[in-house]
């Protein structure tokens, strides 16, 4: 198993939310900040596959998803498409029930709100609108240069869907010390909260003075053994 399936496992297994793991990328990592879920309490986890739209049509993107591997969260990128939904129910539908997708995002608006919410699907996406795209083949597609450059920037990468938005994971940090990162990330979490809930300490007690650090149960929170600094 590879350091990105390890990962996609942790983060799943243990739930780790999209806050936490931008605190393990130094707070960065948010895909885009006018995501929102659609359907409340989803958490998902997988690897990335970029797709997209143009000039007001699916067309291409109904090409490009007709055969895609199941797992995969599914990142939609509009280009030209002004303020129409880039799909709806059927789309949708045939992605997470026919090719089993872990989850869509759409960074544009949607359509069929009513159905794809009482489907409860997770979706993370800029916004709705009964108004969609054209069913009709575009006379120029997106340049080769853009298309290389959003499959060298998603493909491959994680993503951290839950009710917070959308984190991505590069590829770059697929590593060993991420998976540390991870389980430090959480077992800090634990310390604060017992500092807040059993000892009653202050939160700047906790978070700016890290008084726990002088206590020699402690010790693997201590700054030299602190992954994130």
């Amino acid at each position: 198993m590879n350091y990105t399936d390890l990962i996609i496992q942790k983060i799943r297994q243990n739930r780790i939310s999209s806050t936490e793991v931008a605190d393990c990328m130094d707070k960065t990592g948010n895909l885009d900040y006018g995501l929102y879920a659609l359907n409340s309490r989803h958490f998902k986890v997988g690897k990335v596959k970029w797709t997209y739209a143009l000039n007001e049509s699916n067309w291409e993107h109904h090409r490009q998803v007709a055969d895609i591997d199941p797992g995969y969260v599914i990142i939609t990128e509009p280009f030209n498409c002004g303020e129409r939904a880039i799909f709806g129910d059927l789309v949708t539908k045939y992605l997470m029930l026919y090719r089993q997708s872990e989850a869509l995002v759409v960074l544009g608006k949607l359509r069929d709100i009513p159905h794809l919410i009482k489907e409860n699907y997770p979706i993370w996406l800029k916004g709705v609108t009964p108004i969609g795209c054209f069913n009709r083949p575009s006379e120029i597609d997106l340049d080769p240069e853009t298309i290389a450059e959003r499959r060298a920037r998603y493909d491959d990468t994680i993503a951290v869907c839950d009710d917070s938005g959308v984190i991505i994971i590069p590829k770059e940090l697929h590593t060993e010390e991420f998976l540390k990162k991870l389980d430090w990330i959480e077992e800090q979490e634990d310390i604060w909260f017992d500092c807040i809930d059993r000892r009653k300490w202050s939160t700047y007690e906790t978070v700016c003075m890290k008084k726990y650090l002088n206590e020699p149960e402690s010790n693997k929170f201590r700054p030299e053994e602190n992954p994130l600094v």
